[in-house]
């Protein structure tokens, strides 16, 4: 099998942004986030903002798919803004991710499309209060 870079990523990524409104509530699209498995499989997802806060960050909706689609172990992730910006999961996202599987801390996040440059998610969510509860 033949995995997939973070240039490839990054572009399955960027072909899921489309800004639109759907209601007058509703806004999508702004943010996409695609995520490779440990399976091979890419996963992807766009945020989806709402007047209530109850929308979902690009991350959180591909990780559902992800887990829709049973597999809950992620090797890589890239988000994007629509236009072509590197973004980096928030706060809460870091949570979720973290909280997938003991390995959570390996996954590499690209951060700079032209450097290629990447960082693993313990380095951006040190000293994690959860990794006790995987042992």
């Amino acid at each position: 099998m033949k995995e997939i870079g973070f240039k490839e990523l990054y572009k399955i990524a960027m072909s899921k942004n489309n800004p639109r409104k759907i209601s007058p509530f509703i806004e999508a699209g702004e943010v996409s986030a695609a995520i490779l498995t440990e399976n091979g499989n890419v996963y992807t997802g766009v945020c989806i903002d709402t007047a209530s806060t109850l929308g979902m960050c690009a991350e959180r909706n591909a990780i559902a798919n992800m887990i829709t689609n049973g597999e809950s172990k992620i090797i890589k992730l890239v988000c994007c803004f629509s236009d072509g910006r590197i973004g980096s999961p928030c706060g809460a996202c870091r949570e979720y991710l973290m909280q997938l599987d003991k390995d959570s801390g390996n996954i590499e996040i690209l951060i700079n499309y032209e450097k290629m440059e990447i960082i693993k998610l313990k380095d951006i969510i040190p000293m994690w209060w959860g990794d006790e509860k995987f042992k």
